[in-house]
């Protein structure tokens, strides 16, 4: 009888402290919530287009190819490639902690609703592509399909915490795409 009854107790003793670790396990793996500042709500989900559906990625770089095809047409020739690199290093800069915050306030690893990732990686897939419809069709088509394919090392780059595993591997698909652009473009397929 008494070794059924230490039997009990010790069995009680070990959920007990098995459910306290489970919570502590909980507890250190669940992401910090913050409150979010409006400047990094506004980068993060790009003035409010994240938050259209569906698929606001899709939307976030339809967005940017739109716009860079209102700037760069505005922009002298010699000007286009330096300023798509340029605003693709801003936009990435800006991007990583603007999606660091955004993701932190949201409890969530990577928001759907941020789509600064996607207008960083956008902006790469357009440097040097000119300005015709082909080119832009196709940059916008190749970066989503890398963006969501994600072959390597694109989806080993989620795995950098916070803002910079958002914002990178967006940008590893955007060299993708900017790489299958211009090799279309040198084989004359986007004329």
């Amino acid at each position: 009888m008494e070794v059924g009854l230490g039997a009990r107790a010790g069995r009680s003793r070990d959920s007990r402290r098995g459910r306290r670790r489970y919570k502590n396990r909980l507890t250190m793996e669940s992401p910090t919530v913050e409150p979010t500042p409006l400047w990094a709500s506004l980068v993060a989900t790009f003035f409010g287009i994240g938050r259209l559906r569906p698929g606001p990625g899709t939307w976030g770089s339809a967005a940017t190819v739109l716009l860079w095809a209102v700037l760069a047409q505005a922009l002298a020739p010699s000007l286009r490639t330096p300023a798509a690199v340029g605003l693709s290093l801003l936009v990435t800069l800006i991007g990583i902690p603007a999606a660091t915050q955004v993701a932190r306030g949201a409890g969530v690893k990577d928001p759907q609703f941020v789509v600064i990732d996607e207008v960083a990686g956008q902006l790469v897939a357009l440097i040097a592509a000119p300005l015709a419809w082909k080119s832009f069709l196709a940059a916008f088509i190749l970066f989503r399909a890398f963006d969501i394919v994600k072959p390597p090392p694109v989806r080993q780059l989620e795995a950098i915490p916070e803002g910079a595993g958002i914002v990178l591997d967006d940008v590893a698909a955007g060299l993708y795409a900017l790489a299958a652009v211009h090799l279309l473009l040198h084989f004359g397929l986007l004329r």
